[in-house]
């Protein structure tokens, strides 16, 4: 009888959220949709029209520094983490905010060392360094490594909103998907770069608009944003500094604090979305500044995910939507809450609906530019040299729609993997370390070499589907309920924190390494290619600053070394700084 009555309950709150999903919000959710096509039409038929590979992949290099930081935060913000963030602060208080520390050093060292040596050195591709540092194996190598990244990661961020909106508010769940899928396809084949950022700044515009109309009402409704305070302080939601050097506690300052920081380096430093947007900056100083003004951006947008998930706790305390078995996960209670908040008020909900998928739309238009890019510049061209710029630009559009349509594919796929879903998201998370540490071992150790380099790389990689399966596999067998998507991390990284729960035993052995936090999973694996690089290069026979091509190579340690004698600092070869060695470049 009491099943009988609670699955009772549930439809009777379903039919009230559906209700309140009116026709008001489906006319701003598709405002939505025609505003990005209209930017990607736009740039389609205006400047240059798209005619050049450089303009469809780079913007031709004129974009300015608002633009371009926008974007960089917009391909940070995923509908994954505007729905986790706040389930995770209900869940688990605001710990997660010290996240916003790892913010300074994870975007400051990408402005002072990676933006001036992929800058300097012309790059279309993130991945022509690795030929001109190491060679052609090691770019072929990162580039496998990032298509099958990002195209793993692509239809799971499509579909697992739209099934998130689906479950709650009965908005027909392949309708979103082919929408966004399509429309995303549309403008980024047809505007190329130039349309994903400006249809990023006005998508991000749409996800502050969002989130803040949330919030606002919904403090308002539980009595002023002081009330919030005191409900979240008295059910221990706020939380102080947790100093705890334990790696496999899931968060403290330590693993939000400094693990983060690789996690924002594989992203802002390495990943090629983000590299293409610093590429089309007019000026390397735009592309610093642009890395800058990121900073203040996201810490505000951390900020609104913690506000959120305060104010869930203030309307809900430790009864929670999820216990009542309104929902079935955690990533559906935010929308369960803003349906619950925004229901009464037609179009607010719709508000945030696009929010929503402006989160997924900013996210997988950088895909398919990234994917379209790194295929045409380090798989095709190569072999085509003599390729005539329009039919180079007319393959990298080909490109840009057929990895629209694969995107499409793999929402299909990813609604037919059930709790596999999971893992498909987390192995976005593993291969971002990897490749974090390839660049670091070819820029930071003038000695390493293309051996020690794809050795490095495999090794990475097994070390980091060795453990993330491993802690995967561990936790479904322990029958465990797995964490929500709370990520606010780069899509880029996000993902490894759906395979990690609290830890409730001290484990040992090899279960204290598959215990070990999510967000110790970057820095744990870059660290392991660095090393197993530098040991094969040593045994292999290290490379010397001759055999460099010039500009590869960040003087780091002839920076950190500067008390030594210059002859030491010359047989570490790293003498010889990067200003010097980008003019005798160019």
């Amino acid at each position: 009888v009491l099943v009988g009555l609670k699955s009772q309950l549930k439809r009777n709150m379903g039919d009230v959220v559906q209700m309140h999903f009116s026709t008001v919000d489906y006319v701003i959710f598709a405002l939505l949709l025609v505003a990005s096509s209209g930017i990607g039409l736009f740039y389609a038929f205006s400047g240059g029209r798209q005619r050049t590979t450089q303009e469809f992949l780079l913007a031709d290099r004129s974009m300015s520094c608002l633009p371009v930081s926008l974007s960089l935060l917009a391909t940070f913000q995923s509908a994954v983490a505007i729905l986790g963030a706040p389930s995770e602060i209900y869940t688990h208080g605001t710990q997660y905010w010290f996240l916003g520390c790892s913010y300074f050093l994870g975007l400051l060292i990408p402005a002072h060392v990676f933006i001036p040596v992929f800058y300097r050195l012309r790059l279309t591709s993130a991945y022509q360094y690795l030929e001109l540092r190491f060679n052609k194996t090691v770019r072929i190598c990162g580039t496998v490594t990032f298509i099958f990244q990002m195209v793993i990661y692509m239809g799971v961020v499509l579909y697992a909103p739209a099934l998130a909106l689906n479950a709650v508010t009965g908005f027909d769940l392949w309708g979103a998907v082919l929408a966004m899928g399509l429309v995303c396809t549309l403008y980024t084949t047809l505007g190329g770069l130039k349309a994903v950022i400006w249809t990023d700044v006005f998508q991000t515009i749409v996800m502050f608009a969002g989130q803040l109309a949330v919030i606002v009402v919904g403090a308002h409704q539980e009595g002023g944003i002081a009330e919030v305070w005191r409900k979240a302080r008295n059910g221990s939601r706020i939380a102080g500094l947790d100093l705890n050097p334990d790696p496999l506690e899931r968060h403290t300052f330590w693993t939000l604090g400094v693990g983060g920081v690789f996690l924002m380096l594989a992203l802002y430093g390495v990943n090629q979305a983000q590299v293409q947007r610093y590429l089309s900056s007019r000026t390397e100083k735009e592309a610093v500044m642009s890395c800058y003004a990121v900073f203040p951006c996201q810490q505000i947008v951390l900020t609104l995910g913690c506000l959120m998930g305060l104010v869930m706790y203030a309307r809900y305390g430790e009864e929670s939507p999820l216990d009542k078995g309104y929902v079935k996960t955690n990533d559906q209670m935010v929308l369960y809450f803003v349906m619950d908040v925004l229901g009464q008020l037609p179009g607010l909900p719709g508000l945030f609906v696009a929010c929503l998928f402006s989160g997924a739309l900013s996210t997988i238009s950088s895909a398919f530019n990234s994917l379209a890019t790194v295929t045409m510049e380090d798989l095709i061209k190569p072999h085509f040299p003599q390729m005539k710029e329009s039919r180079a630009t007319l393959i990298s559009k080909a490109l840009a729609l057929g990895y629209g349509l694969v995107c499409l594919a793999m929402a299909y796929i990813a609604s037919l993997m059930g709790s596999v879903l999971q893992a498909a998201l987390s192995i976005f998370g593993m291969v971002g370390g990897p490749l974090l540490g390839l660049f670091c071992l070819g820029m930071f150790f003038p000695w390493a070499n293309s051996i020690g380099a794809v050795t490095g790389l495999v090794a990475g990689l097994l070390m980091a589907f060795w453990v993330g399966i491993g802690s995967f596999v561990g936790r479904v067998s322990a029958s465990a309920p797995l964490p929500p998507l709370n990520v606010t991390v780069p899509n880029v990284t996000a993902v490894a924190m759906t395979t990690m729960g609290p830890v409730t035993l001290k484990p040992s052995g090899l279960q204290a390494l598959y215990s070990l936090s999510y967000m110790w999973y970057s820095a744990h694996n870059s660290t392991t290619v660095v090393l197993v690089g530098l040991v094969v290069s040593l045994l292999t026979g290290p490379m010397n600053e001759k055999e460099l091509t010039p500009g590869t190579v960040y003087p780091l340690l002839g920076n950190l070394l500067f008390f030594l004698p210059e002859r030491f600092r010359e047989k570490l070869c790293c003498i010889m700084p990067l200003e010097d060695k980008v003019t005798n470049l160019q």
